[in-house]
């Protein structure tokens, strides 16, 4: 019966550091934080303010984006020479919104 108790104790133990062993390893050995995230495209913003040519017509001033895994090129009127946008009767800040500049075909780079 002292056998029988000593094994149990033993097994019990073994048990035990090793629980503590696994619950210890995220804080002794951390996993890498990682900031991005798998579906984000990755865009190109022009420096500066750029005329936007808006589809009804006319040009307005406006940023210009590009997305570089699809190679589509997007401006977005601010409404004046500002980088973000911003109503001009108000000063209130507003929403810019997209509109389908062209298109780089990017797959025929290197051919």
């Amino acid at each position: 019966m002292l056998q029988s108790t000593r094994t149990t104790n033993v097994l019990l133990t073994v048990i035990a550091v090793s629980l503590a062993a696994i619950a210890a390893r995220p804080y002794v050995q951390p996993a890498p934080v990682q900031a991005q995230t798998a579906n984000a495209d990755p865009l190109f913003v022009e420096p500066g303010s750029s005329l936007i040519r808006m589809p009804s017509g006319g040009q307005v001033p406006g940023k210009v984006i590009t997305n570089l895994r699809t190679g589509n090129v997007w401006g977005f009127a601010t409404g004046g020479g500002d980088g973000y946008p911003m109503s001009p009767v108000d000063g209130k800040p507003g929403t810019a919104h997209a509109v389908l500049l062209g298109r780089y075909e990017l797959a025929e780079i290197g051919k």
